[in-house]
């Protein structure tokens, strides 16, 4: 093979490996968006498994709370030490509860409660299913006409989407505290004046902000790592057996993160 079909050899080679990398990408996109539909479906069908609910909201909710409690206290604690600094430079430390308030409840509060989520129960939700999976247990569920969405994705989505916003307020509210420990009780901040500027900075609209942070976060958080860990044997580059799980795994909690972050700055332009 002379030098130009050698090039152009390489050239077609590249395009047909970015061809193959389109087509999968949209194929994949196809499927979760199907996925994503069918567990929205499921949480309309019945009889809707209570019992299952109930125990995903004691895994994720209740069983986060102590990583969310200690991440947010750290957090708040920084936050206020940190603004104590930056605004003692300008003289203007009595805004340090508007700062704190602002930062938590717009972007830290959403932001950190779903990457801790994600890391904690997301990676365990995905492994799940996709063991369930490479097992044969959900063939098995559509085997006996039980419909795997309804059986075991909807009752996660749903106790994800309540237990994320929840938690996210819990975030806000210690972290609150220790902004208020580190501002306050050890740097001497006046309380009033903390507790002035949260109250007259923070509107109905910036909690609302937070909110529908923390709700879209839930739905991307639980659709990335529950899909990644049913579709574990389509996945490119996965593999087979128990090493597919521990692939997919990581690829959803790095999808689930990376996605929370884009979101965020995208809601964050509209929003404003």
């Amino acid at each position: 093979m002379n030098q130009p079909e050698k090039k152009i050899f390489i050239l077609f080679r590249g395009l047909g490996a970015l061809g193959e990398q389109s087509l999968y990408i949209l194929t994949d996109l196809g499927r979760m968006g199907t996925f994503l539909f069918f567990a929205l479906v499921g949480l309309f069908k019945r009889p809707f498994r209570f019992r299952e609910l109930l125990k995903q909201l004691a895994f994720i909710g209740a069983g986060s709370f102590s990583v969310i409690f200690f991440t947010a206290l750290s957090s708040g604690m920084v936050l206020g030490l940190q603004g104590y600094y930056s605004l003692n430079k300008f003289g203007a430390e009595g805004m340090l509860g508007s700062a704190v308030s602002l930062t938590l409840i717009m972007e830290l509060g959403p932001i950190l409660t779903a990457l801790m989520v994600t890391g904690r129960a997301g990676s365990s939700m995905c492994a799940e299913i996709g063991i369930m999976r490479i097992s044969e247990q959900i063939d098995a569920l559509e085997c006996m006409a039980i419909d795997p969405f309804r059986y075991l994705i909807s009752p996660k989505f749903l106790a994800v989407l309540i237990s994320v916003p929840l938690l996210t307020a819990v975030f806000d509210v210690v972290g609150l505290m220790g902004g208020y420990l580190t501002g306050v009780l050890l740097k001497g901040v006046n309380s009033g004046s903390f507790f002035n500027g949260m109250q007259q900075s923070v509107t109905n609209h910036d909690i609302r902000m937070g909110v529908i942070k923390s709700v879209v976060f839930a739905l991307l958080l639980v659709w990335i790592s529950t899909g990644r860990g049913y579709f574990v044997q389509k996945i490119r580059g996965a593999g087979f057996g128990a090493e597919s799980v521990s692939k997919v795994t990581t690829q959803a909690v790095v999808l689930s993160s990376i996605s929370v972050l884009i979101f965020d700055y995208l809601l964050t332009a509209v929003l404003l």
